[in-house]
């Protein structure tokens, strides 16, 4: 269709006119006879010039037939000229999923609760176990599936939590302010940057640090198991320094990923299971507890059933223990029939009799 715009742009720049010519539905026929008009224009020198017709008006060809000038440059799709796209975010502007993680008394209670229970769940029913060597790992094994999870005993291995540390532990107030002055898009070597440089702009997710420095006090230690580049690895350590979440040791306390390995975190969960008993976790993502959650053939729709409708579900709150992030992450996806079953779609009766 482009072709056949361009064509009868080309007959109306010989002519003196500008945009594109189109009737309802302009067939290839139409731009034809444009350029028979033009060309007929050319041979009959002597007939008087016409004024340019203008945008709107109605004029008749050679051949008979009546076309309107329009401002358009393209020729529409055959089901008509389609909505205008909504506009993007305007920069400076704080997205509303950034305005409910950051700014919003909602998103530091989920946060408050999510800790308390937490606390609730090592603090209470672990430290009345007399025999701790029967106490289960929460990390799944290699062998497991989704639908069959497996776990094993600890046995002496000293217990542990494992937490996630971006939009788990630490908030990261400096790069998402600077993202939401520059609208939507991602660059990974502004978040390179940022982790080299934004130490001081963050602060930890409510509840985080006392929650930590408890568990501490109880004698369980705590671990950080995150996607940022061992790289930069002295500069997380002051970010989490900076918002109370230290000490950590880094190969120990504080596990990274290197720069060439893939971002899964279940290769290291598994080396950390190995030295320690983990007797609980906290992300934001389903991948801070199982890669299994991000397998590229996993629907929408299965993902989501996963968490509720298999023997995983009984997780959530007992060993497992999930933050609220809307801003970023594998869980931000789908489409209208993906998010909304098809037999719970609803559209209003009043405007579907107009």
């Amino acid at each position: 269709m482009n072709r056949v715009c361009a064509i009868a742009g080309l007959a109306l720049a010989a002519s003196g006119l500008s945009g594109c010519i189109a009737a309802a539905a302009v067939p290839l026929g139409a731009a034809a006879g444009v350029i028979k008009t033009s060309q007929d224009h050319k041979r009959k020198k002597s007939r008087a010039e016409r004024p340019a017709p203008q945008p709107g008006q109605v004029f008749e060809t050679e051949d008979g037939r009546k076309v309107q000038l329009t401002n358009l440059t393209a020729l529409p799709p055959p089901g008509g000229v389609p909505a205008a796209p909504a506009p993007p975010p305007t920069p400076g502007g704080v997205p509303p999923e950034m305005q409910f993680l950051y700014g919003s008394g909602e998103a530091s209670a989920l946060s408050l609760q999510a800790y308390a229970a937490l606390w609730n769940y090592v603090h209470g029913e672990l430290r009345f176990r007399r025999d701790k060597s029967q106490v289960t790992s929460v990390v799944m094994t290699r062998d497991s599936t989704l639908t069959s999870p497996r776990f094993e005993t600890c046995g002496k291995r000293p217990l542990a939590v494992v937490f996630d540390v971006d939009e788990t532990v630490l908030l990261n107030l400096g790069f998402e302010s600077d993202a939401a002055r520059r609208g939507p898009g991602y660059n990974q070597g502004r978040w390179t940057r940022w982790e080299e440089t934004g130490a001081g702009k963050v602060e930890a997710v409510p509840g985080a640090a006392e929650t930590i420095a408890a568990i501490r006090g109880d004698g369980i230690t705590v671990i950080y198991n995150s996607n940022r580049s061992a790289s930069t690895a002295a500069f997380t350590i002051q970010a989490l320094d900076h918002a109370g979440l230290g000490p950590v040791t880094l190969g120990d306390t504080l596990i990274l990923r290197d720069d060439a390995a893939p971002g899964g975190k279940d290769e290291r969960r598994w080396k950390i299971a190995e030295r320690y008993c983990i007797v609980a976790m906290g992300g934001d993502q389903l991948g801070d507890f199982s890669d299994l959650f991000n397998a590229k053939e996993l629907s929408v729709p299965a993902r989501r059933n996963t968490t509720a409708n298999t023997l995983i579900a009984p997780l959530w709150g007992h060993g497992w223990f999930i933050l609220p992030n809307p801003v970023y992450g594998s869980g931000l996806k789908g489409g209208m029939d993906d998010v909304f079953p098809k037999d719970k779609q609803w559209a209003d009766p009043a405007e579907e009799k107009k």
